[in-house]
């Protein structure tokens, strides 16, 4: 039978019943003592809340942290009050009534970063205001994935408070940046690298495993079981590698790998050779401002690169003979070539882990678009319900155009210029309609790059034809632009091609819908009305001006999309002569060049909008200094 002692106390004498009820009474306010000192009363510790986070305005699901990591190791500086063993999930905002913590409660410690840390391991990410939505796209899929071991490193007050109040687990990266986009190869953008650096160099020594990402990637499914198929690794990195050196979800195979490394993505275990490469890094960029911190970063692992660790792993030995290095497959960690180009994880039936939009065109436009293009963008619920509504069309290409003949400069202009000429019709009507250009797929038969080629990259899985991105023909950056009206007139917004097909896209907008199909004028039932027929598809005459699209269309402001079954021969043109010539100035800046021609130098081709009233125009690149402008 168990022992009770409760049982036993009662049934034995007087002397020891009163010996038990002292230690009994005495257990008890000691125990009074220690929780009233610990419960006194004292504010939360700040690096505890400031891992909280909201229920997003964007309509953002939550997902409960896990308990974290149950080591207590020391932190690198005292936290203002004793942590809290509870953190709060991700996108849950701060109670009503709070108020912002001082600054320096979100220094990067240990502490704060055990806080957050699952499993041994920590993601970073880190930017100023100005990529504000790409870091809330980078929580968000990080969120849907069931991972909230993260944190963001806030370069500028601005986003930290922002952040902190849209419930992300955020730190002060003690930056002092502006909070407007810096732009690519900029002194501040160099800063930024180093910055990179310096934050890798902080964090090994809290002795976790760091995943670090740039801010222009997004994660599509969670890496963190494959680094684990890699404990011999300290260094996991990304590369702009485009040609495949492995077919299924092997590392990339190190002795085929040409290209960069890629720091956008890069996965570090706190070993002894990862802490030396993190220092060494670390000093030479300090040393000269003039060194971009992934040059620095492929200078020095490739100091010394090979042989293999062995001869399963994929592993090699790098840098000082001692580091561990893998190179992810650029198949599944893509780049912005392999995935939005060449798409080669759909054509090697893969899942790709992520997306980093390198390789692209205008800006950081041009990766937003991107992103959004392929539907891993995360925008306000305003943006897929704009005033004034949407206006789509089916682009009308002929076969001959896509598919006949070879693929020269000559068969991608005919291609991309028939397109440009639908485009050019759809932006003046959405203009005169004050709606939101739901931009149509874009046909390449070339891709474009930097350099010089021979139409595609040799060795890539590149199709001919194939579905490009809107940045390698048209300056998305400039469509975004605010221009002075006086000169360029009304601006004309513009959605991505995937926009009506996105979930997010709200129900009021789907079921608020009109077809308009265009008809020879002066034919049966087709007037200029605003009348619809029985299916509720809206009859129009070709050729129309800009007075007839006001009058048919002035009745139908309220309908959110309206969709042309084609839009050739639909607009014969403006009645305005101001509006047009405005009109004219905007969109001809609207499209770039195309990159690039061998053996000729300028070898860029521009993009003209208006390329259809130049009986002699050419796709050749300019023949002399003095030619080398943009068409306008």
């Amino acid at each position: 039978m168990g022992w009770y002692p409760l049982q036993d106390v009662s049934n034995s004498k007087p002397l020891f019943l009163t010996i038990y009820a002292t230690i009994l009474v005495g257990i008890f306010f000691s125990s009074f003592y220690v929780f009233s000192a610990i419960y006194s009363g004292k504010p939360a510790d700040f690096n505890t809340w400031l891992t909280l986070s909201p229920s997003s305005s964007l309509s953002i699901s939550s997902h409960r942290d896990q308990a974290p990591n149950v080591s207590t190791p020391t932190a690198v500086e005292p936290a203002p009050y004793p942590p809290s063993k509870q953190t709060r999930p991700i996108w849950e905002v701060p109670h009503h009534g709070t108020k912002m913590p001082p600054h320096k409660s979100f220094r990067l410690t240990k502490t704060l970063v055990q806080q957050r840390v699952k499993d041994n391991v920590i993601i970073v990410t880190f930017g100023n205001y100005a990529f504000m939505d790409f870091i809330l796209t980078w929580v968000k899929h990080l969120t849907d994935l069931g991972l909230s071991n993260l944190l963001v490193g806030a370069m500028d007050t601005k986003l930290l408070e922002a952040l902190f109040w849209r419930g992300i687990p955020v730190f002060d990266m003690g930056s002092h940046m502006s909070t407007i986009d810096v732009g690519w190869g900029s002194p501040t953008f160099h800063k930024m690298g180093r910055e990179k650096v310096i934050l890798i160099d902080a964090i090994l020594p809290f002795g976790y495993e760091l995943l670090m990402c740039d801010t222009d990637m997004v994660w599509l499914k969670n890496p963190l079981p494959y680094f684990a198929r890699f404990p011999g690794a300290d260094v996991l990195t990304s590369s702009d590698q485009v040609v495949p050196t492995v077919v299924d979800d092997s590392l990339d195979v190190w002795q085929q790998v040409g290209a960069a490394y890629n720091i956008g993505i890069f996965h570090w275990r706190p070993t002894r050779a990862a802490k030396k490469l993190a220092k060494e890094w670390r000093e030479m960029l300090l040393a000269d401002d003039k060194i971009w911190d992934q040059n620095g970063f492929n200078e020095i692992v490739r100091r010394q690169l090979g042989p293999s660790v062995d001869d399963g792993s994929g592993l090699a030995y790098a840098f000082d003979g001692n580091l561990k290095l893998g190179i992810l497959p650029a198949t599944i960690f893509c780049s912005g070539h392999t995935f939005f180009v060449q798409g080669m994880y759909q054509q090697l039936r893969l899942e790709p882990y992520a997306v980093h939009t390198t390789f692209q065109y205008a800006g950081t436009e041009g990766k937003r678009h991107r992103l959004r293009e392929a539907m891993v963008f995360y925008d306000p619920p305003e943006y897929y319900d704009s005033p004034g509504g949407f206006l789509s069309f089916k682009p009308a290409i002929p076969k001959s155009l896509l598919l006949d003949g070879e693929h020269t400069i000559e068969s991608h202009f005919y291609l991309v210029n028939y397109q440009i000429k639908q485009i050019r019709s759809a932006l003046a009507i959405a203009s005169l309609l004050n709606r939101t250009l739901v931009m149509p797929p874009l046909w390449c038969r070339l891709d474009r790059l930097w350099f010089p080629h021979p139409g595609v990259l040799v060795g890539s899985m590149t199709r001919q034809p194939f579905l490009c991105p809107l940045d390698h023909v048209f300056e998305v950056n400039i469509m975004l632009k605010e221009l002075p009206e006086e000169e360029f007139g009304h601006g004309i917004n513009i959605r991505e091609y995937s926009f009506l097909e996105n979930p997010s896209l709200p129900k009021q907008v789907k079921e608020s819908w009109l077809d308009v199909q265009l008809c020879q004028g002066g034919s049966q039932d087709c007037n200029v009305s605003n009348s619809t027929t029985p299916s509720g598809v809206l009859r129009f005459p070709k050729n129309s001006k800009e007075e007839m699209f006001k009058s048919a269309f002035s009745s139908f402001k309220d309908v959110k999309v309206i969709q042309f079954s084609t839009i050739q021969d639909a607009f014969a043109g403006f009645t305005d002569k101001t509006r047009e010539e405005r009109f004219r100035n905007r969109v001809k800046r609207y499209v770039g060049i195309w990159c690039c021609v061998e053996n000729h130098s300028p070898g860029h081709v521009y993009y003209d909008m208006y390329w259809d009233e130049k009986p002699s125009w050419k796709p050749v690149p300019p023949q002399s200094p003095h030619d080398d402008h943009p068409p306008w």
